[in-house]
């Protein structure tokens, strides 16, 4: 395979960067071996050019480096006078752990970093003020297979107990944070709250009277074994 072709810049990309295969096909909107079938087996032969534009906007390099012919290149590429800041949003990451102790996702929390996504795959993913948007990082294995220990999640702050319904949701119990699955009860709003893990136990018949709702989990990314 040719080192300088689509599929070796794109696996050279997601392994500098920690980027797990599921999760960048995921981010495009496809099915999760969708990335990993491209990069292997060659299926399909070349990215969509929506696909394209979005993966190349993720990781901030010139559109041609993923295929693209050099007619069909966006004008917000890098090489025609493209400013990543001008299309991509930074979300700050907080030094806290889900399940693991103490902490909030607040201003005055300890900031590791700031990871740089696409504006436009923000929008789409999870609408709203991206200022409402963390990353922070999973502890233990109470939500395995679909969380790992390590992984990071983005958390939608502005996406919390008004409109809370099934899905994943950091909570704080007790002064801790915890990463649960919420199963809502329809007929009177009352939740359970799940491990994926069936060796832990559920919590059931919640109310909000028990627990914060901090934000739902909208997007985890984890790094390739």
């Amino acid at each position: 395979m040719d080192e300088h072709g689509p599929r070796k810049v794109l696996e050279r990309l997601a392994r500098e960067r920690g980027d797990d295969y599921s999760a960048l096909s995921r981010m495009i909107g496809r099915n999760a071996a969708y990335i990993q079938q491209f990069i292997k087996r060659g299926t399909p032969r070349r990215l969509a050019e929506q696909d394209r534009r979005i993966l190349a906007e993720y990781f901030a390099v010139d559109e041609r480096m993923l295929g693209a012919p050099a007619e069909n290149v966006s004008r917000k590429n890098p090489a025609d006078g493209w400013r990543p800041g001008r299309d991509m949003v930074a979300i700050r990451q907080f030094a806290v752990n889900a399940s693991a102790g103490p902490g909030a996702l607040a201003d005055d929390e300890q900031e590791l970093s700031q990871i740089v996504f696409p504006a436009r795959w923000l929008r789409k993913l999870a609408g709203g003020d991206p200022a409402e948007l963390s990353i922070i990082t999973v502890f233990g294995d109470s939500m395995e297979p679909t969380l790992s220990d390590g992984d990071e999640i983005l958390v939608s702050r502005g996406d919390g107990a008004e409109r809370l319904r099934d899905g994943i949701y950091v909570l704080r119990d007790d002064n801790a944070l915890i990463v649960k699955r919420i199963a809502m009860n329809p007929a009177n709003r009352r939740f359970t709250i799940k491990s994926d893990n069936a060796g832990y136990p559920d919590w059931p018949d919640c109310d909000l009277d028990s627990v914060e709702v901090i934000g739902r989990v909208v997007w985890a990314g984890r790094r390739l074994a």
